[in-house]
């Protein structure tokens, strides 16, 4: 595959007490309030592991923010938004303490990391009541490839409401793509992408029916919680920016100003070589790395968001090429929310159907730093032993306490706590064909064990890549391959549409020793 070919592509997911263990490391290409008048701190604390422990307190409560000059109401952890960042390296142990201050039960999901689902690793099923606290711990497995992963809450019912509220934070491995040598020279920015809705006084609003239905989405968008912060990049230097799509519902089409956006790992891990992109497409739950070389006249570029929401509904595909459908814009998802204050989009930073979120800047001293022309191989699985089909779909009438109106299903059926929905074997390989039936895009996220998408329609991926999301557009089917390694037990599948997976479109998986 050519390399240099544009691609547009989706890749279609008071502070508590710290352990000692855990220090504070400030980000390499610092991203900055800019004139967003913003008090809180655009660098959330950074806790990584020492002598092969990561050791820290999370605390999930109430807090008053600043979102830009606004005065928010949101769920934090620990205080602030996003919440702190974990960094830790392959067979290092997490002993994490979790504190639920909330007035609601809550847990915490390693989205992406491959730990045990039982016990106290990332369990799912655990219910932690208000009030309670919880010790998870477990160890990455010392061939844990390096990526950007994230933890967030996955009680289901509550998932939606508790994201959308805040909860989130980076979880990071550190290794061997991060000991790249054009990587290790590379400015590195971590850019947590959430979408918040605030009434009038500050507070989250009721998302009403329609929204719980096609997805909340609010019109706030922000990087790390700021509104269109800078990042640096060195004249002639390269900038690493690590995405996370941290919304419960909103899609992010990204892109660049006069710049190519070079792809360099996805949800699971590098890939083989850069890939240039035009734009980048990540559903809820994605995170992708991308470089940007600074091989334009210094100035400042704005980092773009194409407004468009397929999990509200769309005609057509959400595809990987050229044909992209895009322009969903403000629709019966939306959560109502203000606009976007004037002072995180300057006049003229908004324009039809285009949004800034972010800015970069040109600073420093000129380097000459060249993009890697390799990376990390992607093996192939071997061939299957089975075949599965998953049909997304909806219908009408939700029980489980949905309140009525429209349920998501998986195979005709709603999530139900109490039944095995697929049952496999530790140790083998399978293909999953997931069938888009319904009438929006389904982000399809499987815990525990990474996967590789082998077709869509029929037709190959471009290039292999390690991925946990999938996103499925309506009358699509995309086939993936994963390997069922390491650890057995009970996990889930679900649409990370989060109101759709808390109005039924999850499953339970066991895996089998």
């Amino acid at each position: 595959m050519q390399r240099r070919r544009f691609l547009k592509w989706g890749l279609v997911g008071a502070s508590a007490a710290i352990a000692p263990r855990c220090a504070q490391r400030p980000w390499l290409g610092q991203l900055n309030t800019g004139n967003a008048g913003n008090a809180m701190d655009a660098t959330p604390p950074v806790y990584q592991s020492q002598g092969g422990l990561l050791e820290a307190t999370l605390q999930a409560r109430p807090q008053s923010v600043q979102l830009g000059d606004r005065p928010a109401s949101l769920l934090t952890y620990n205080g602030q938004i996003p919440g702190p960042r974990l960094e830790a390296r392959p067979g290092d142990t997490v002993r994490l303490q979790f504190d639920n201050q909330l007035a609601q039960p809550t847990n915490l999901h390693y989205h992406g990391l491959h730990i045990p689902p039982t016990g106290t690793g990332d369990n799912v099923f655990l219910k932690i009541p208000p009030g309670e606290r919880h010790q998870y711990e477990f160890q990455i497995p010392t061939d844990h490839p390096a990526g950007t992963f994230w933890y967030h809450p996955h009680l289901h019912g509550l998932v939606a409401e508790q994201l959308f509220g805040g909860l989130a934070g980076l979880f990071v491995v550190r290794g061997t793509l991060d000991e790249i040598p054009e990587i290790q020279a590379a400015q590195e920015a971590f850019m947590v992408l959430k979408d918040f809705a605030l009434t009038g006084n500050g507070a989250i609003p009721d998302p009403g029916h329609m929204a719980q239905m096609t997805g909340r989405v609010g019109d706030l968008l922000t990087v790390n919680g700021q509104f269109n912060p800078q990042v640096e990049i060195a004249p002639g230097g390269l900038l690493r920016l690590r995405f996370l799509n941290a919304s419960s519902s909103r899609f992010f089409a990204l892109s660049l100003e006069d710049h190519p956006l070079h792809l360099i790992a996805t949800d699971g891990g590098a890939i083989a070589a850069p890939v240039e992109l035009a734009e980048l497409v990540l559903a809820p739950g994605e995170r992708a790395e991308v470089l940007v070389r600074g091989d334009q006249s210094p100035g400042a570029y704005r980092l773009l968001n194409r407004a468009f929401n397929p999990a509200q509904g769309m005609m057509g595909g959400l595809g990987r090429g050229p044909g992209m459908m895009g322009g969903m814009g403000r629709g019966p998802g939306m959560m109502g929310g203000p606009e976007t204050p004037g002072n995180a989009n300057p006049p003229g930073r908004r324009e039809a159907g285009l949004e800034a979120i972010a800015t970069v800047v040109y600073e420093g001293d000129r380097q000459d730093t060249p993009l890697p022309s390799q990376l990390i191989a992607v093996d192939p699985l071997p061939e299957p032993q089975q075949v599965r089909q998953f049909t997304l779909n909806h219908g009408m009438g939700g029980g489980m306490g949905m309140g009525g109106g429209m349920t998501f299903l998986i195979n005709g059926q709603p999530f139900a706590h109490d039944r095995i929905d697929t049952q496999v074997a530790l140790n083998t390989v399978e293909e999953w064909e997931i069938i888009n039936t319904g009438m929006m895009a389904h982000p399809f996220h499987v815990h525990t064990n990474k996967f590789q998408i082998i077709t869509r329609n029929g037709e190959p991926e471009p290039y292999r890549a390690w991925r946990d999301i999938v996103n499925v557009a309506p009358g699509e089917t995309a086939r993936i391959r994963m390997a069922f390694r390491n650890y057995p037990g009970n996990t889930v599948y679900h649409c990370h549409i989060l109101d759709h997976e808390d109005r039924g479109m999850m499953g339970t998986l066991q895996i089998q020793a």
